[in-house]
């Protein structure tokens, strides 16, 4: 099983697109300890006006801080995870309280947990109580947990975030369809997104393997040349031209005065 940390970072990019222009900060990989452990994603809302979009079922009522867990299709989602979230929110709101001795109310935070597939054995360890499709509060401590089911969501336009990052391919093709990107960045996410899905192919299903191909080379006619060869050395891009291009790419350069002829000194 490959390393899950770049579906984190990918989920937690993807909410940076979603959040543009709106009032929430949204912060990634979050360092909470001196000994490194990251929480996802920290949503933070600037004011309490009125968002102009609909969110993601289960996120409809943010507070001013909310933390997020996400699970991708290899994780389990389970009661050890859930006590690292709340783990999580205690150093979060001693770092962001004024001091110790004076923390941030409790309603000031919500603690939020996304999970691919239906976490079963959580449901074995606690009791989830439905909301909506897709959508489950647990009671944790001294609060609740949100926990949102990408595969039990509804595919509806302010879902298509979470579908994204389904393992099912009539969802991903449908997240993929009805995103609406807010800013320019978005198809290099998607294209990583589907980059992703393509290295793993040994644990993806086959249609979904063919739909992450056919979305790759759809989103690389949509980058602009400079954000497609991006990373790419000179020698990448001379690999990538066939023997004849070369060829007259060398005479070019060659009467141009910018490379030797051959045979020469």
């Amino acid at each position: 099983m490959s390393e899950p940390r770049p579906w984190h970072r990918l989920f937690g990019v993807s909410l940076v697109d979603f959040f543009r222009g709106a009032p929430v900060l949204v912060e990634l990989e979050k360092d909470l300890s001196l000994k490194q452990q990251l929480l996802d994603v920290v949503l933070i809302r600037k004011g309490a006006g009125l968002l102009s979009r609909r969110l993601p079922d289960g996120f409809e009522e943010l507070a001013a801080h909310n933390l997020v867990s996400f699970k991708s299709y290899q994780e389990a989602l389970d009661g050890w995870a859930l006590n690292e979230l709340v783990g999580h929110y205690v150093n979060y709101r001693k770092q962001a309280s004024p001091s110790m001795q004076e923390l941030l109310p409790e309603t000031d935070f919500r603690l939020f947990a996304v999970s691919v597939r239906f976490p079963q054995v959580l449901a074995r360890q606690t009791t989830l109580t439905p909301v909506r499709p897709g959508v489950y509060d647990v009671r944790q401590f001294t609060g609740t947990i949100r926990v949102v089911v990408v595969h039990e969501l509804p595919q509806e336009e302010h879902n298509a975030l979470l579908h994204l990052f389904s393992a099912r391919t009539d969802l991903v093709r449908y997240g993929a369809a009805h995103y609406r990107p807010r800013s320019e960045e978005t198809s290099t996410l998607l294209l990583q997104l589907f980059q992703r899905y393509r290295l793993e192919v040994a644990i993806m299903p086959d249609p979904l393997q063919e739909l992450a191909r056919e979305t790759i080379d759809e989103l690389l006619k949509e980058l602009p040349v400079k954000e497609r060869i991006k990373g790419l050395s000179v020698d990448d891009l001379l690999a990538a031209l066939s023997p004849e291009t070369r060829a007259a790419l060398a005479q070019r350069l060659r009467e141009n005065g910018a490379a030797p002829k051959p045979g020469g000194a």
